[in-house]
């Protein structure tokens, strides 16, 4: 991540556990015609996948790493290369360890990346509630009877919760390339929190709204919350706080194992 390729994109990265604003912040970053922020992104996986190759018989029989590492070194360029906006966000657990060093190798430019903060038990009441009150969730349609074992299935080690948290965790290691937001913050005073991150990505800042704020929808597509369950990534129109109820839903042995992830 040294030399800067030459391109009129500029990249930044956000990392974040899910239920955690990043719909909300993409909502409000979007209303920028020159930023997007995606809600979520593929390409990190495609980074992965090539460098994978490197692991098969096919690669192995003529190991050209050379131009194996050129492909790798333009996946994030290639993939923005006909979205319209100058400045993208890209969501994705980049800060996993594994995941870091091979951006470090691979990303050829000066690396910033946002990270939002939420305590992981507050992040398990929000999907409490929206499983609750949505039947066609995707943890509804497993042969789980109660929350527990419904919560447990969310913090699965191979789950999308984990794996942002070993993003967030290892973020802290490096504070001269992250930002961190908490949720709290953002949904209590986000004014002064998006200006921060003006700031922190070295924009001029944009005078955005914090009321009527409409779904993400980026490039004309939209979250299709078919897969996962209805409302997964619903937003509220006005920003502000709200209690959640089921927050003292929790059952006791979640509290226990995961009530010291606290930011």
């Amino acid at each position: 991540m040294t030399s800067e390729p030459k391109t009129s994109k500029q990249l930044f990265f956000l990392v974040a556990q899910p239920r955690s604003g990043n719909t909300l912040f993409a909502s409000i970053m979007n209303q920028n015609p020159e930023i997007v922020c995606t809600p979520n992104s593929i390409t990190l996986e495609i980074m992965k996948d090539l460098f994978l190759l490197k692991q098969t018989d096919v690669f192995l029989n003529y190991p050209d790493h050379k131009s194996l590492d050129n492909v790798l070194d333009s996946v994030y360029d290639i993939y923005y290369k006909d979205w319209p906006q100058p400045i993208i966000i890209d969501r994705g657990p980049v800060m996993a360890p594994g995941n870091f060093a091979l951006m470090q190798k691979h990303f050829k430019r000066s690396f910033k990346c946002i990270v939002l903060l939420r305590d992981t038990v507050d992040v398990l009441a929000s999907y409490m509630k929206w499983y609750t009150e949505n039947p066609d969730a995707f943890v509804n349609k497993f042969n789980l009877n109660t929350d527990e074992e419904k919560l447990s299935m969310i913090m699965n080690k191979d789950g999308a919760v984990a794996k942002e948290l070993e993003a967030i965790k290892n973020a802290f290691n490096y504070p001269d390339i992250c930002h961190f937001v908490k949720y709290d913050d953002l949904v209590t005073r986000p004014e002064e929190e998006i200006k921060k991150i003006y700031q922190f990505i070295g924009e001029p800042y944009f005078n955005h709204r914090f009321e009527n704020l409409q779904q993400v929808e980026v490039n004309g597509m939209k979250y299709d919350d078919t897969i996962v369950g209805k409302n997964m990534h619903n937003i509220r129109s006005v920003i502000r706080k709200v209690s959640n109820p089921y927050i003292n839903k929790i059952p006791e042995k979640i509290k226990q194992k995961y009530g010291h992830i606290r930011f």
